[in-house]
């Protein structure tokens, strides 16, 4: 999708839409004239009413660090707090950046993945067979295991605690 969500857009055009908005031009007549989609630019105003035009000076890749991840993850899965809603929290340039974050998420096993920079390795090292490995590499393949048994653990039990609330809700009709 580009640096922001609409890339085809200069930060002068963004604020340019926003200001027409303002002034009381349909989303649906800026969706035509920027040739947008509607919910990128209801997403832009949703943003620009949060924070404010200086949001437009945000570098367009960020650095999240797994620990933010985490908790802006947190904010749906755990809190039930609705995607759009807390990507706008928390500034977030693009819509569509958590719920790619919750999809590779849940992917990789509820475990926050930081992406390498530069290229990927064309040639695959080749993985040591436990009985192949040294003890200190044992130890380490054991930890990390561990690790990622006491995670998967910790969110079952969130999961858990999620599910048991709902079901207590009365439901809505």
């Amino acid at each position: 999708m580009g640096c922001f969500y609409m890339a085809k857009l200069t930060k002068e055009q963004r604020i340019e839409m926003y200001t027409r908005y303002k002034s009381g031009e349909a989303i649906s007549q800026l969706a035509l004239v920027y040739k947008i989609n509607r919910k990128n630019i209801e997403y832009l105003i949703r943003l620009l009413n949060h924070h404010g035009i200086e949001i437009l000076d945000k570098k367009c890749k960020t650095y999240y660090d797994p620990k933010t991840k985490q908790q802006i993850i947190d904010q749906v899965l755990v809190h039930q707090k609705s995607l759009i809603s807390t990507a706008v929290e928390y500034g977030l340039l693009s819509r569509g950046m958590l719920c790619n974050w919750i999809r590779q998420y849940k992917l990789e096993g509820y475990v926050i993945v930081e992406k390498t920079k530069g290229r990927r390795a064309t040639m695959k090292k080749p993985t040591k067979k436990y009985e192949q490995m040294t003890e200190s590499e044992k130890i380490k393949y054991l930890e990390n295991k561990n690790l990622y048994l006491e995670l998967e653990v910790e969110y079952l039990k969130k999961l858990e605690a999620v599910i048991q609330k709902r079901s207590q809700q009365p439901l809505k009709k």
